[in-house]
């Protein structure tokens, strides 16, 4: 595994329609044409999937949307990004946020769930419970109700030499908190980290 690989070329698309701007990447100049386009199709086919489960195709004419991405890692061969769809329904107290994330390999094209990112039968859900809970009270963050842990598909991204696991609005917090965001050193977890994975990769090379 060379730490050394550079990162891949982003284009933005954009996805227009009455009431509806949404941005997104596409990503190019990868070397595995059959992954680089697996890819583009998984990240094209959530962004719709946003727009669609949100309501715009019901009721297009009082549904306003407006979609943007951000690229959290684009480095040692792993990409990790999350896509933001806001929309507003008429008459409606206030719009809601749709924030999924999502990272691939992008030689192989692979799309990791939370729990591939560690050794097998690690008990990556309690120790990540137990990190971001001391976090939640040393930042004496408001919850809904008494936190019980994380969900084993919990929501995460990868930026740098760290792992963000995050909430959905209302998940455990009220609305203005938005999206309760957790960073956690690739260094506090190295113990449980499969060395072949995304965070793998993230540290230094022996």
């Amino acid at each position: 595994m060379s730490p050394f690989q550079l990162p891949v070329s982003i284009q933005s698309l954009t996805i227009t329609a009455p009431n509806m701007m949404v941005y997104y990447p596409r990503v190019e100049e990868v070397k595995n044409k059959l992954a680089q386009q697996k890819i583009n199709d998984t990240i094209v086919h959530r962004v719709y999937g946003l727009i669609q489960e949100q309501g715009y195709y019901k009721n297009p004419a009082n549904t306003q949307v407006t979609g943007q991405y951000e690229i959290k890692s684009n480095e040692r061969g792993i990409l990790s990004l999350t896509l933001s769809n806001y929309t507003y329904i008429t008459h409606h107290a206030h719009g809601m946020t749709l924030l999924p994330s999502l990272t691939f390999d992008i030689q192989t094209a692979r799309l990791y769930p939370l729990r591939d990112l560690f050794k097998p039968g690690s008990d990556y859900a309690g120790r990540l419970s137990a990190i971001i809970g001391a976090q939640i009270k040393r930042r004496n963050i408001s919850l809904l109700e008494p936190f019980k842990g994380i969900r084993p598909d919990q929501d995460f991204y990868i930026a740098d030499k760290a792992l963000i696991v995050y909430f959905k609005l209302y998940e455990i917090t009220p609305y203005y908190y938005g999206f309760p965001m957790f960073p956690i050193s690739v260094y506090e977890l190295e113990d449980i980290i499969d060395e072949n994975g995304p965070l793998g990769k993230m540290l230094p090379s022996e």
